[in-house]
């Protein structure tokens, strides 16, 4: 695949949809990627990433933010209280906010630093009791939480059950965001982002198409 053919299937994806021409944002995920295929990315133009862990990030992008201009990261992974201050330093958004404890702890740091990464919250649609995300019934609780600490809540983000069909939750997932006002939908992944754009995404996960397989030696 590569990272020139995901971008074509997401402009085709757009076209199909009868959405506005880069209105959905690729976030090229480079967790437990090499460094010399993360750097080919970023030298064929990519400027948007995301990574899964607050540690890993750490040691890779501070070298290339200072290197390729440009450069937005995004935590698409779990995020554990105590990383929440190297998170908010590093990311330009985080997708992974599920909690109230962590909702006020990002707020103490939005007001000490004066700023706050763009923040999603994401949902276990599936109501999977291993997955992170808060229940599709808490959602308005949590986004009325995170307003009354001023927090900038863009969007929602969801990870569907692999094996139920994407489409109901992407579905699921822009009906909760319409409902409280909520533009921002990060939803689909390397194997179903074309059908998340049809279903409303604003941005798309893809990881394993752009890079190759990923490498956990």
């Amino acid at each position: 695949m590569g990272l020139e053919d995901i971008r074509q299937k997401v402009a085709r994806a757009e076209a199909e949809a009868g959405r506005a021409p880069g209105s959905v944002t690729l976030i090229a995920v480079s967790k437990v990627q090499p460094l010399e295929r993360v750097e080919a990315v970023l030298q064929a133009g990519q400027r948007v990433f995301g990574e899964n862990k607050v540690q890993e990030a750490q040691g890779k992008w501070p070298d290339f933010k200072d290197r390729f201009s440009g450069v937005e990261l995004h935590l698409v992974g779990p995020l554990q209280s105590n990383k929440t201050r190297p998170a908010v330093e590093l990311f330009d958004a985080i997708h992974s906010v599920d909690r109230v404890k962590l909702a006020r702890r990002l707020a103490d740091l939005a007001q000490e630093r004066g700023q706050s990464p763009d923040l999603f919250i994401q949902v276990n649609t599936g109501e999977e009791p291993q997955k992170a995300g808060v229940l599709p019934a808490d959602v308005d609780a949590l986004v009325a939480e995170c307003r009354s600490l001023d927090l900038p809540v863009n969007g929602l983000m969801c990870i569907p059950p692999v094996e139920e069909t994407p489409g109901l939750h992407f579905a699921l997932l822009a009906k909760i965001a319409e409902r409280n006002g909520l533009s921002g939908l990060s939803m689909g992944m390397s194997a179903d982002f074309e059908q998340a754009i049809a279903f409303g995404a604003t941005h798309v996960r893809v990881g394993s198409a752009i890079f190759g397989a990923r490498d956990h030696g």
